[in-house]
């Protein structure tokens, strides 16, 4: 096993950090390089690369934590919304190969986009192959 993740050494005290929530499997601190005021991360203690890799529980118990901390990140920074976001794996911007989840609070006119505007430009597609699509992930 290679080196431990800055999350997993954040989740071990070797890295101190704004803790704000804590479980057995699960930890949740201010994002370092914040967005907005009140970004938090919330991961698994212990490293899943990808949400594919997560155990059934840990995700389990991941999802909790955001449904609960949502609403409080909110609350806390007087935000008008918060975006939940993923990167999930480099080619989406993962920049750590830790499974973590951005709460980002949004404020009127911050100048953010939506989520829409992650992706670069927009694929054209047909509606066979959105039917084909459809048929495949639901298989």
């Amino acid at each position: 096993m290679g080196e431990p993740t800055i999350f997993e050494q954040i989740a071990a005290g070797d890295i101190p950090a704004r803790i704000v929530y804590e479980t057995d499997t699960v930890l949740a601190f201010l994002d370092a390089n914040p967005l907005a005021p009140g970004h938090t991360l919330v991961v698994p203690k212990e490293a899943h690369e990808r949400l594919r890799d997560l155990p059934d529980d840990v995700a389990t118990d991941l999802w909790a934590a955001v449904d609960e901390l949502t609403p409080r990140v909110e609350d806390a920074v007087d935000a008008d919304a918060l975006t939940v976001g993923v990167n999930d794996g480099e080619a989406a911007g993962q920049e750590v190969p830790h499974v973590h989840v951005h709460l980002v609070p949004r404020f009127d006119g911050d100048g953010g986009g939506p989520i829409h505007a992650v992706a670069g430009s927009r694929p054209d597609l047909s509606d066979e192959e959105l039917d084909d699509i459809a048929e495949r992930i639901e298989t």
